[in-house]
């Protein structure tokens, strides 16, 4: 045994959660007359997905064009009218009343080639929305509308959601008391907590398999559910390839503070009872001695051992089956080495 600081792991139930979510809506209403992309498959901001029926929308933009014209020929007239007064005001041919409806005249022929002017853009914006596009990339789902649908601009059912999952997030909960146990141990001195930052997040999916990618953690909830007691956390994950969808129930596992001090031991070296923890440890002559332990927690297949070991002892983890009788000497060897080894050995009651 080689007593070490041990970073205590937990496993926490998570959810799933896209980066990003965005719902592909119309803009304008309109019959759909074209689908163009595949369903799930990726695609890129700003790539067009639908076409909506433009013809009343160009005409739209053809009046607004129409009336621009018009609006812009008035207000030339009325420049070369002020032009002509000016003159004729400074040499008292017209009056000052004539040339001040001269101004008029012009201001307002500016305002109204100014509103269609705008009255132009806002056709031209609604004649490029009858082209519905991605509002970011990601993967998008399946259509949910179809060629010949009407849509309308607000519309309660989005056209189709698209979805970034190159990298996910994990949403998992962690109980109110665990925290406030960590926080109170580590303020003890007991443990030393882990910054936030330097959090290694690892998953575990449906079948035990643990995700290649570490995550981070991002943050801890501010508050607690009052109908559970949890709090939640969130890590972000990277998903290269795909395992991970929105949803998904999976296993979270990190590591919130280390333990000074401790030895991991695997798990079927130590006898559990109600009377306490006790491992088998080779004493003077190589004879098994009963060590009484303490138990802090698991780490996959090992205990958590915090007191009760020393550095050197070696501890019993195999072959309990050929101890002889309490107190026969035995011949340890160690636990890694080949099974021939152990074969070559004397055949005098041997642990492993």
């Amino acid at each position: 045994m080689q007593p070490a600081a041990v970073a205590l792991q937990q496993e926490l139930p998570g959810r799933v959660e896209a980066l990003r979510t965005a719902q592909v809506r119309a803009r304008v209403s309109g019959v759909v007359t074209q689908r163009l992309f595949q369903e799930g498959s990726d695609v890129r901001a700003g790539q067009p997905l639908y076409r909506i029926d433009a013809a009343p929308y160009q005409a739209a933009l053809d009046s607004a064009q129409a009336t621009l014209q018009r609006a812009e020929a008035v207000l030339a007239q009325a420049r070369q009218t002020l032009q002509r007064y000016e003159p004729l005001a400074d040499s008292k041919v017209i009056s000052q009343q004539d040339l001040s409806n001269a101004r008029s005249a012009q201001r307002m022929a500016e305002a109204e080639a100014a509103a269609a002017r705008a009255a132009v853009q806002t056709a031209r914006i609604n004649l490029g929305y009858a082209n519905v596009v991605a509002p970011i990339s990601g993967r998008i789902g399946r259509a949910l509308v179809s060629e010949g649908a009407l849509v309308t601009a607000g519309e309660a059912t989005p056209m189709a959601l698209i979805q970034q999952v190159s990298s996910v997030y994990v949403n998992f909960t962690q109980s109110s008391a665990e925290l406030l146990r960590l926080r109170r141990m580590t303020a003890d001195g007991a443990r030393q907590r882990i910054p936030s930052d330097a959090v290694a997040v690892r998953i575990v999916l449906d079948d035990g398999t643990e995700l290649p990618q570490a995550g981070r953690l991002l943050f801890s909830d501010i508050s607690v559910d009052p109908g559970s007691a949890q709090v939640t956390l969130r890590a972000e994950v990277p998903n290269p390839q795909g395992l991970l969808l929105p949803g998904q129930y999976v296993r979270v596992r990190l590591a919130q503070a280390t333990l000074g001090g401790a030895a991991l031991l695997p798990q079927q070296a130590v006898t559990r009872s109600g009377s306490g923890d006790t491992v088998l440890v080779v004493g003077e002559g190589n004879k098994p001695v009963t060590r009484r332990v303490q138990v802090s927690g698991s780490q996959g297949a090992n205990w958590v051992v915090t007191s009760g070991l020393q550095s050197g002892d070696r501890v019993i983890v195999d072959g309990f089956q050929k101890i002889q009788a309490p107190g026969s000497p035995v011949i340890p060897v160690p636990a890694a080495a080949p099974a021939s080894v152990a074969a070559a050995a004397p055949s005098a009651p041997a642990s492993r």
